[in-house]
């Protein structure tokens, strides 16, 4: 499977996100209204996060919503129902590339010059994390997995 940080045909990989959301909706009986699945598609367009603001700009120029809560109910759905995850590094959101699968544990890998976002399975890191935190006596909560660093693109050119 591709990466953000290669060149692939990414209709390809938006059209199976957009398709593993609607099975997702269907499935647990969520309601995915044209504005969630726009903030979706959004999303989807190109494998970079983006803020709350940035979303509402272009809902608000096609005509679904001037204010902020617009936007933010439709993150915030998506979020909570694993179709997009906030990366907490850049103060926005990028859709799910995951297949969804039970014990889904992403870390993001975004880079620093082109700002593309990856999500990897973090599940193994996560694992062992929790480990170590509970032979400490420390029971892990939450936790968000960010590395900032170069894509071998971005790397390469400087």
């Amino acid at each position: 499977m591709p990466t953000a940080f290669e060149r692939h045909d990414h209709s390809a990989c938006s059209h199976a996100a957009l398709v593993r959301a609607d099975e997702l909706a269907a499935a647990r009986g969520l309601r995915l209204t044209p504005v969630r699945r726009r903030v979706l598609e959004i999303l989807l367009e190109r494998h970079r996060a983006l803020g709350a603001y940035e979303v509402l700009e272009r809902l608000s120029a096609e005509g679904l919503g001037k204010q902020p809560p617009v936007a933010y109910r439709a993150l915030d759905f998506l979020v909570e129902n694993g179709l997009a995850h906030r990366v907490q590094r850049l103060n926005a959101f990028a859709a799910c590339q995951s297949d969804h699968s039970d014990g889904h544990a992403p870390a993001f890998l975004i880079c620093r010059v082109c700002q593309n976002v990856e999500e990897m399975d973090a599940a193994t890191l996560r694992s062992a994390l929790g480990s170590q935190a509970d032979a400490l006596g420390f029971e892990v909560e939450r936790l968000t997995i960010e590395a900032l660093g170069r894509c071998a693109g971005c790397a390469a050119e400087e």
